[in-house]
């Protein structure tokens, strides 16, 4: 006799169709944890230059967004807040050298293992990297021309959220961009498929996975939004938060 398709019971039509539907706020990453294994740690931070080439694209976002900003006769400042493996401001650094354009960057995290690792393996990127809070320079006065972070707002509580975008407000001269992952079923499906050669021995694949399940969406950030600031939408899959100081926006 002929097969039938397989049929899917109700509820696990129910439980795919409500994948994804709702941020898990309440998922925790594997390297935000303070006991997890230190080698898959820096394989991970290791592992980061690839992944962010792919999926962050900051070297678009400098392109349109912060290189014309900068300029070959006046010094310009940066600041990267939660910096990581610190691969981000070393790769804007390196392009803004090329481009002749005078950059100096500071990049913080207040997890010092990130900044070990950062200083360790980029230690001729002329950045500086400091284990700080964004509050922590707040409080000494300093100001940037570009405050920036990457993949770091889905990591944050509401209050520490709420925090961010303040500190961010109030540390920038000219530009605001942070860049997170929008969540969505079929970046799920395909950073779970692209990712597996990375897989052992390395956070990259479990904790990406993670990242898309607490991360938002478009709308969800717009709702939480407060004036000023707005959300543009970025293949592949990111969103990004932009505020401009002295300007408001609809």
């Amino acid at each position: 006799m002929p097969e039938h398709p397989r049929q899917d019971s109700p509820g696990r039509a129910l439980t795919r169709q409500r994948f994804l539907a709702v941020r898990d706020e309440h998922a925790v990453e594997e390297m935000d944890k303070a006991d997890c294994d230190p080698a898959a740690l820096a394989r991970t931070y290791a592992q980061f230059p690839v992944i962010n080439s792919v999926v962050s694209r900051w070297h678009s976002v400098y392109k349109q967004r912060i290189r014309p900003l900068l300029s070959a006769t006046r010094n310009s400042t940066l600041l990267d807040i939660g910096c990581g493996g610190g691969d981000i401001p070393a790769a804007l650094a390196r392009w803004a050298a090329r481009d002749r354009l005078r950059l100096s960057i500071t990049a913080i995290d207040p997890d010092p293992r990130a900044i070990t690792y950062a200083r360790s393996h980029l230690a001729g990127s002329d950045v500086e990297f400091r284990q700080a809070h964004s509050s922590e320079l707040l409080a000494e006065g300093a100001m940037f021309t570009v405050v920036i972070s990457n993949h770091m707002l889905h990591h944050l509580t509401p209050p520490e959220f709420s925090d961010l975008l303040s500190d961010s407000t109030a540390l920038a001269q000219e530009l605001v961009v942070h860049s997170d992952i929008a969540r969505s079923r079929l970046g799920y499906a395909l950073f779970s498929v692209a990712t597996l050669p990375l897989a052992v021995g390395s956070f990259i694949r479990p904790d990406g996975l993670t990242s898309i399940r607490r991360s938002y969406t478009p709308t969800e950030l717009r709702a939480i939004l407060p004036a000023g600031w707005r959300v543009e939408s970025e293949r592949p899959y990111r969103n990004l938060l932009l505020y401009s100081p002295g300007q408001q926006h609809v």
